[in-house]
């Protein structure tokens, strides 16, 4: 993106006037849904989740993509004719606004909702269509923004903040960082965390088994898996040297690692790298049983460098799983030290070692870290709780720009 604030500024100025017209039903509303791309990923996940929970009989949905979407997972989540390109995936540098305005006039949507740093320009294109609502969120961290923001990219989010009705953080981390970078205050930022499907992702032992049978353990072997993108900033290589001191050891145990990404070859050159890792280690790439999977593990482990509220976390937790994470981001807001799991330092392999020996060692350990951790989710992270913290936003906003005949309760 290679606009500054004086463009900005410009094409705000140059915008003409579309009327949108007053819901007079809940069910008028319309939100389009603005991501980078729609693939696979925790956001993307997200926002299916919200179309999905949130129906059609309130609101009435639709995705713009800044950088096209996968065919296949649009098909697959019935999306055909309700999700637009702005650009496609060749080019990182496309000037988007326009093309945004071009899009959200013809969809004339009531709210405007931009996820993360490639949907940005979504709020720009959303004020030159005179959207009445326009919501803007961040939802974790990329490697290259950790120790900061380049000067340009926090010019423009202080600017797109400063448009947008309402912007919200997944996690108080997050959005201590936002603020910062965007020299506001943290005040001015909701938090509305993720949730998980409770009932989906929940403890079955005849999942476990069958899981277990599938890749030929014992029962005895203590199973530590990690599910997510894998991609550098998740930290597996960590997970890997760790597994390998305990195995130098005499642990009996196995990794699963879930998910595809640019990290894998050299994932499975470290793991076969590694004297008595090297046969125990099960790549499994990408999965749509991951609630099945998670039930066969003992043990989760999330060895990110950074994070802001982990999906794949959440659902870990509810699965009844004892958890080990990293202490960063949105990870020790879900998880309570020793109570609902083990937190770890960033990179410290022989700290994670430590905290994945003692849990091999005790069963009831497992068992009680676990069961709080899925209780921690059934009182705050439930699915149902984050659908009705979006509908309660939307709704909020809408009646305040008079578009609701009803005040929302």
């Amino acid at each position: 993106m290679h606009t500054t604030t004086s463009t900005a500024a410009s094409l705000l100025s140059d915008s003409q006037d579309v009327s949108v017209p007053r819901a007079g039903r809940a069910g008028d509303l319309r939100v389009l849904h603005v991501v980078n791309r729609l693939d696979l990923g925790g956001t993307e996940s997200g926002i299916l989740k919200v179309i999905a929970g949130l129906g059609d009989s309130e609101f009435s949905h639709a995705v713009c993509t800044a950088r096209g979407h996968n065919a296949a997972y649009a098909i697959q989540h019935a999306l055909e004719g309700r999700i637009f390109d702005a650009g496609g995936p060749e080019s990182k540098n496309q000037f988007l606004v326009r093309s945004f305005a071009r899009i959200i006039r013809g969809f004339r949507p009531h709210i405007v909702h931009s996820r993360n740093w490639g949907a940005i320009e979504a709020v720009f294109a959303a004020r030159m269509a005179r959207v009445p609502i326009v919501i803007h969120s961040e939802h974790g961290y990329e490697l290259d923004i950790l120790s900061g923001l380049p000067l340009r990219r926090r010019l423009l989010r202080r600017a797109a903040y400063s448009l947008a009705d309402a912007v919200f953080t997944v996690s108080a981390d997050l959005r201590a960082y936002h603020a910062r970078q965007a020299w506001i205050s943290p005040g001015r930022l909701r938090v509305l965390a993720n949730g998980v499907d409770s009932e989906r992702f929940a403890p079955s032992l005849e999942r476990r088994a069958a899981f277990r049978a599938r890749l030929g353990l014992s029962p005895n072997t203590l199973l530590i898996g990690s599910v997510g993108r894998l991609v550098a900033i998740k930290g597996h290589a960590s997970l890997l040297d760790a597994a390998e001191i305990l195995a130098s050891r005499g642990t009996d145990l196995a990794i699963a690692l879930v998910g595809d990404g640019p990290e894998l070859q050299k994932l499975r050159a470290r793991g076969a790298a590694l004297p008595h890792l090297a046969s125990r280690v099960h790549f499994l790439g990408a999965s749509k049983n991951v609630a099945e999977i998670l039930n066969g593990l003992d043990v989760f482990a999330l060895p990110s460098i950074s994070e802001g509220m982990s999906n794949t976390l959440l659902e870990a937790m509810s699965a009844g799983l004892p958890v080990v994470a990293t202490r960063v981001g949105g990870n020790p807001e879900l998880v309570a030290d020793r109570v609902s799991g083990l937190l770890t330092e960033v990179g410290d392999v022989r700290e994670l070692a430590t905290h994945l020996e003692v849990l091999s060692a005790d069963p009831d350990l497992r068992s009680r870290l676990g069961a709080a951790a899925r209780a921690a989710i059934l009182a705050d992270y439930r699915l149902d709780s984050m659908l009705d913290r979006y509908r309660k936003l939307y709704k909020e906003l809408a009646a305040q720009r008079g578009l609701l005949a009803i005040q929302p309760a």
